[in-house]
């Protein structure tokens, strides 16, 4: 797989200086180091069982004769199957639908053999083992019918994933298992849709081609698995995805195909799909006065055929033959190593007087777009969407100037990391405070977190991938990619302010990507581009941190470790006036003590996310000519704040897409 970009070192360095990425990287390895890196690694603090009530997994074991033979370490390989599968079930959540189908184990002959060894019900891991321990391999390979009796066993709602393990290629005839395969994800309407991934334990030829292509046909994914030991690395990646999936929340709704069709949506969550080169529309009533962010976040299966161009494009205009358009932005993945989840956002911001095209009250359309090439996986994406309303600012109040200065970066942080286990999304991301966490990813997984950032305050934090072990024989030159991205309250995209980048190459070697923001103010809002436009609310912010798919063929271990350091500097104000006070009992943060984070630094990777915004008709953003800042209430100039006051520095960059 290539993705765009990677492998050049950024000039400045993972810090800034080759001297600083030295120290950092032995503190960061030798804290990795001490992360389990296991097969069946125990669940970090911060986990959540929440996930059986949102998925469900079934686990399809090929026990035909073959599996009987040995598996090169002197064991056969059906013993290799208990072990994996053993660990599967040790690394699953709590309480996590879970069954297993085994076929080929009843009668030395038959292509109608195949029985449900354990129902899909909340975990019950004694009695998975004693299920896998009970199969004696000696039958014929009916894989086609094993899938299709499995797809019945699992639930009829939320997120169903059948893992199908094999040795070989079905000897039972017609109809062949891609066939099969295709059929019952075309056949399942759910939102989120059924997920077919298998394991090739040993293949090749013929065999591979065909679980390669159950897995293409059923939208999941192919792990390869030539020993023992892949064998239940592959095996615990696929459960544990389809167990830490994302956890989608919200009203159900389905778009219009045409804005005379958009279907109403009021300030909440929704839930739609989405299918290759549609345009989903809907229609939101505004006021002349609050700021309103829309956003939508699109969850196709992780790891999934995709393209560099594929992806959301977002536009908001107001209704009517000649509605101006207020905002639009693209989110690409920029990369054809597998699909990941992609978050965009558009934005109604009133200009000061409360005129143009945009700043009028009335009815407005949002549209959902999805961009998609031929060759990547077609299955429809469940999408989030969210609509918040920020209300204006009291009459007569007058906020802060805008902020758009980094200023000097945060001194790198030392300490020993604290686990914590990071959400599946934005809906249960897990919440952190200024300090050092470790965590693990899967390839093609994201983690969210989130950290309050008050009035006045800033974010800056770094995720620090050391060295990983990787497999033997893997490709020279191999490597994948990691990525974070920082969302602002309303699940707005925000663009770092600081040197470092949010995207990079990983090969194993150490690694860091980060994002420092502008400090939250209330005018930030009216700043055309650059960073601070997005960080004009304050609340909670969110940090995804992801894995690239193609690790899956690199890491040696399950999961990589991943450290984050986490500093949120400054004085929280009451709020977004002018000279407001700080928060009683607020302390300043900041110098090199626990909660300070570093700068990182490499060429990026990813796509591009594009922001425009109608000149005339959107937010009637501050510029170099502006001299005064406006309370929406009521606008107030403010004699005697100069121009170099209300708009510190500013900063163009561009904001790489990707997640």
């Amino acid at each position: 797989m290539r993705r765009r970009g990677a492998g050049e070192p950024h000039p400045s360095g993972l810090f800034g200086s080759a001297l600083l990425l030295a120290a950092t990287c032995a503190v960061v390895c030798a804290v990795l180091a001490a992360a389990p890196g296991a097969s069946a690694a125990p669940a970090l603090p911060g986990s959540s069982s929440a996930a059986a009530a949102d998925g469900s997994l079934i686990m399809v074991l090929d026990s035909s004769g073959s599996m009987a033979g040995p598996d090169g370490s002197g064991h056969t390989r059906i013993a290799a199957a208990r072990t994996a599968i053993g660990s599967v079930v040790d690394a699953l959540p709590d309480g996590y639908p879970t069954g297993l189908r085994v076929y080929g184990a009843g009668r030395t002959h038959g292509c109608d053999d195949t029985s449900l060894a354990q129902p899909v019900t909340a975990l019950d891991r004694a009695a998975v083992k004693s299920a896998v321990a009970a199969v004696r391999p000696e039958g014929d390979t009916p894989t086609a019918l094993a899938l299709t009796r499995a797809a019945a066993d699992l639930p009829a709602a939320g997120r169903r994933t059948l893992l199908l393990v094999s040795d070989g290629a079905s000897d039972c005839g017609t109809p062949k298992p891609c066939q099969v395969a295709a059929r019952l994800a075309d056949d399942d309407r759910s939102p989120t849709g059924l997920r077919i991934d298998t394991v090739g334990f040993q293949v090749a030829g013929d065999a591979r081609s065909e679980l390669e292509c159950v897995a293409r046909a059923g939208h999941g994914a192919y792990y390869d698995a030539p020993d023992a030991a892949a064998l239940t690395r592959e095996l615990v990646r696929a459960a544990q995805l389809s167990a830490e999936a994302y956890r989608l929340e919200g009203a159900r709704t389905t778009g219009g195909a045409s804005p005379g069709k958009a279907a109403p949506i009021a300030p909440g969550q929704y839930l739609d799909t989405i299918g290759p080169g549609e345009t989903r529309w809907y229609a939101a009533t505004l006021d002349a006065l609050a700021t309103d962010d829309l956003s939508a976040t699109a969850v196709p299966q992780p790891g999934v055929p995709v393209d560099y161009g594929d992806g959301i494009e977002l536009r908001l205009s107001a209704a009517g033959g000649y509605g101006a358009t207020c905002d639009t932005q693209s989110r690409h993945f920029g990369q054809d190593e597998g699909a990941m989840t992609l978050t965009g956002a558009v934005s109604r911001i009133p200009d000061r007087d409360h005129g143009g095209g945009c700043g009028r009250a009335g009815r407005y359309l949002l549209s959902v777009h999805r961009t998609s090439a031929a060759a990547s996986d077609p299955s429809r994406w469940p999408i989030e969407l969210r609509f918040e309303r920020e209300a204006p600012l009291p009459a007569g109040t007058v906020p802060a100037a805008a902020r758009t200065d980094y200023g000097p970066p945060p001194a790198p942080l030392t300490g020993a990391p604290r686990d914590r286990a990071g959400g599946t999304g934005f809906n249960d991301a897990t919440p952190l405070t200024t300090g050092v966490w470790r965590d693990r990813l899967l390839p093609a997984q994201l983690r969210y977190y989130k950290v309050h950032v008050g009035w006045g305050q800033q974010l800056s934090y770094t995720a620090e991938f050391a060295n990983a072990p990787v497999l033997d024989g893997s490709a020279a030159g191999a490597s994948t990619f990691v990525v974070t991205r920082a969302y602002a309250p309303d699940r707005l995209p925000v663009t770092g302010a600081s040197d470092a980048h949010d995207d990079r190459m990983y090969d194993g070697s150490p690694a860091s990507v980060g994002v420092g923001t502008v400090p939250v103010s209330w005018t930030n809002r009216w700043v055309d581009g650059g960073p601070a436009q997005a960080v004009h609310r304050a609340g909670d912010y969110w940090i995804a941190v992801g894995l690239g798919p193609d690790a899956a063929q690199l890491a040696r271990d399950t999961a990589v470790g991943v450290v984050l350091r986490v500093q949120v500097t400054g004085e929280e104000l009451t709020g977004p006036q002018y000279r407001a006070p700080a928060l009683a009992g607020a302390a300043r943060t900041g110098g090199g003590s626990a909660g300070s984070t570093g700068r990182s630094g490499d060429r990026p990777a990813g796509g591009t996310a594009t922001v425009d915004r109608a000149a005339g008709s959107g937010p009637g953003g501050i510029t170099g000519t502006d001299m005064i800042a406006a309370g929406t209430g009521g606008a107030a100039a403010l004699a005697g704040v100069s121009v170099a006051a209300l708009v510190q520095r500013t900063r163009n960059r561009t904001d790489r897409g990707g997640i």
